[in-house]
């Protein structure tokens, strides 16, 4: 495989978008601000048990946030969904003003910048949520950035740690897939290029990229043990920004569970 170009920790999976309004269309954010995180955590406890939807539109930009019910089930996980929410938040306010502030005296006007991250649950088994936080952001230019983001919820320990924090190293899973990591990735590029894909020569997207530049999800398919595993390529990853994203599913196989932390190994078993 090839030595990483980069190492993309939050991986995005909706369109980008060229201006706010298609940012909207595809976001399905409102026109109504809604309560602030900080703001809805005043709520109580009972609050935590619901999903959420932070929305929040200005002049400058538009902010979505939000999470399903399995999330509420764990008051822990939501503070650190909260404090994500903001941080994120205030990064984008400042990006906005930082943007307003360059157009001043300027013969352009500038754009609302937007971001976005929907949670959505992949696997809930005894001891572990598995998410993944589907990413949008709009910063003025061309077109927005996507991905997904990986979660795992250790729910006795009450820490969030990344899919690919589960094994024993990017490169150990890598070694486990295989060759069926790359042959699929080609199968699917192939399948959205119309033409052969050669691995050997000079292109640069015809290359293998390394598991360290995706995004790992954790799955299962029986609701008791994670049995299955997606390796994500956000764009410019696998393929020019035009080609899209890439999402592979595989089976959890003696080999993968080889590749996993001693810790975490009774949460996994063989897909028959």
């Amino acid at each position: 495989m090839r030595a990483p170009l980069f190492l993309i920790s939050l991986a995005l999976s909706s369109a980008g978008c060229s201006d706010a309004q298609d940012y909207k269309e595809k976001t399905g954010v409102t026109d109504s601000a809604a309560p602030d995180a900080a703001a809805t955590a005043a709520d109580g406890d009972a609050r935590t048990q619901d999903a959420r939807a932070i929305e929040e539109e200005t002049e400058r930009y538009i902010f979505a946030y939000s999470w399903p019910r399995q999330v509420g089930a764990n008051p822990d996980l939501v503070s650190v969904l909260e404090a994500d929410a903001s941080a994120i938040r205030d990064e984008l306010k400042v990006e906005a003003d930082d943007l307003w502030q360059s157009a001043e005296g300027q013969d352009w006007e500038p754009r609302q910048v937007s971001s976005s991250k929907e949670w959505q649950v992949v696997a809930d088994i005894p001891g572990y949520l598995s998410l993944s936080g589907r990413i949008t952001s709009y910063s003025g230019g061309a077109h927005g950035m996507y991905g997904l983001q990986s979660l795992v919820w250790d729910k006795s320990a009450k820490k969030a740690m990344d899919g690919i924090a589960l094994f024993r190293s990017p490169v150990a899973l890598e070694q486990a897939l295989g060759s069926a990591l790359c042959d699929s990735l080609d199968k699917a590029r192939e399948t959205k290029r119309g033409i052969p894909v050669d691995r050997g020569g000079d292109a640069f997207f015809d290359q293998c990229p390394a598991v360290n530049e995706a995004s790992v999800l954790i799955g299962s398919s029986d609701g008791k043990t994670f049995n299955r595993i997606a390796v994500y390529f956000g764009p410019y990853v696998a393929g020019p920004y035009a080609e899209g994203d890439y999402e592979l599913d595989f089976p959890v196989t003696s080999a993968v569970i080889d590749a996993v932390k001693p810790e975490f190994v009774q949460a996994f078993s063989v897909r028959r």
